[in-house]
């Protein structure tokens, strides 16, 4: 028989490829629909990490911690503080604190049916915790403070449950923290009124408002990053004039974002920041790895438990960039140009480490995104038409966390070489001389509120976005 005869007619080689076909399109379709959707992680289309309502209070149960909550703001000032002001506070401070060891430890087993509700006892309970320790007269040098086990224990409870540090975190101040302006109307920052405030200022509203405008402006990038990763394939000609434009676009927000974090300067004063509202936000190991820190009084081995306080870095959506544009914070791979010694002895683990600080459907959205196989990096390197608009789009970081240095030196790194001034009242001399030697002098590195040294920190994020671009590697 003739080999030709073997061979299938043109009519089968038709079928067969449009069988072949019909094949390719199915599975690229079953490819996309195993893909999670972000609303599986509690990511909003549009409103992203925020919830679309304000969160509920806690049922009757839970009343003393919301009283508790409600009163502080009144109640309290910073132990360090002795201003006329804050001293006018002593009593009614020892009043709560006195309550609050009062209470009994409350079980949250009632909570944990809804997620709304455990995020809301996680920020009532947090803000409580750093009410509670900084508030008090600061304790003697080595001397470590202690969180009553009513605060800590539940707090650690509800904490396991929505797989978030047990401490103040973005998400309670930023996230979590708001009410509607009008309820009738739906969510946007002119629509949104942040509620709890340690300092009682326009300044620290205003600090949370500018942090909730970046976080909006953040998820259309949360657009672009889903669309990306759900393109049938990225071979043909559309998907990347697509993936082209959207890279454009994300240069855009980055931009935008960079507009407004620089806005801040407008609208929250450096001094109201670093000495009224900051000393709020530290958290146990503020003052560094050799300070005595914070015992979680009912908790076994709370010295483990992660309890530095809230931070910018905490920030998923600033994370999702991160993933999707392939910055390598840990220096992994061999970029250039190399990392200066300063890089090197900076702190390559933080933003791995600050995920722990995020509500845990919000770290695993973060974990599936780096999960994804198709690096838009990569893809960028390969097909020369995308390198441009890739590179931009890192610059475009890599100028954001330039500004964001120049802020933190401003706000944080100046500012601790100051003392407080007359508008918060004259501070008294054995005031003076604790912040002469423990900030003023600049005894020990200018720390963030996690405890980082802040100088390395910083200059280490822009320096591994820099290593991004393609033109150099």
């Amino acid at each position: 028989m003739n080999v030709i005869d073997l061979l299938p007619s043109p009519h089968q080689y038709f079928s067969l490829a449009v069988e072949l076909l019909q094949s390719t399109i199915t599975n690229s379709r079953r490819t996309v629909d195993k893909r999670p959707s972000p609303v599986d992680f509690d990511v909003d289309v549009n409103t992203g990490f925020f919830p679309r309502q304000p969160l509920p209070h806690l049922p009757p149960a839970f009343a003393v911690w919301e009283t508790a909550l409600a009163e502080a703001g009144d109640m309290l000032s910073l132990g360090e503080d002795d201003s006329e002001a804050a001293v006018a506070k002593r009593a009614s401070g020892e009043h709560w604190r006195s309550q609050v060891l009062s209470w009994p430890v409350i079980g949250t087993e009632p909570l944990e049916s809804n997620l709304r509700l455990l995020q809301r006892a996680h920020l009532v309970l947090a803000w409580l915790v750093h009410y509670y320790v900084h508030s008090a007269p600061p304790p003697a040098e080595g001397v470590a403070s202690v969180v009553p086990k009513c605060l800590a224990v539940p707090l650690v409870e509800v904490s396991r449950h929505l797989g978030i540090a047990p401490v103040l975190t973005f998400a309670d101040t930023v996230l979590w923290n708001w009410e509607f302006v009008d309820a009738s109307l739906p969510i946007s920052i002119e629509n949104m009124r942040f509620v709890n405030l340690f300092s009682g200022t326009e300044d620290e509203r205003n600090f949370y408002t500018t942090s909730a405008r970046a976080e909006f402006r953040g998820i259309e990038m949360l657009r672009i990053i889903d669309e990306y990763n759900n393109l049938p394939n990225l071979s043909d000609l559309t998907s990347i004039s697509k993936v082209g434009r959207d890279l454009g676009r994300l240069a855009g927000i980055i931009n935008d974002i960079s507009d407004i974090i620089q806005g801040v300067r407008a609208v929250v004063d450096p001094h109201v920041f670093y000495w009224d509202l900051r000393p709020w936000f530290e958290g146990s190991d503020a003052k560094g790895p050799e300070a005595p820190g914070w015992i979680y009084e009912g908790v076994p081995n709370s010295d483990k438990l992660d309890l530095s306080g809230p931070s910018a870095g905490q920030s998923s959506v600033m994370h999702a960039l991160d993933i999707f544009l392939d910055v390598d914070h840990k220096l992994r791979q061999r970029r250039s140009p190399a990392p200066s010694d300063g890089n090197k002895r900076a702190d390559h683990g933080f933003m791995e480490r600050m995920r722990r600080y995020m509500p845990g459907k919000h770290r695993e959205y973060l974990a599936s995104l780096a999960a994804t196989p198709r690096s838009v990096r990569d893809l960028a390197q390969r097909t020369p038409a995308l390198r441009e608009p890739y590179d931009t789009a890192v610059m475009a970081l890599k100028k954001l966390r330039d500004l964001h240095m120049r802020i933190a030196c401003l706000y944080v790194v100046t500012m601790s070489r100051t003392m407080p001034d007359a508008r918060a009242g004259c501070p008294v001399a054995s005031m003076m001389d604790r912040l002469q030697s423990s900030r003023a002098a600049g005894k020990g590195p200018t720390r963030g509120t996690g405890g980082n040294e802040l100088s390395l920190l910083l200059k280490a994020g822009r320096d591994a976005t820099r290593r991004a671009v393609l033109k150099d590697n």
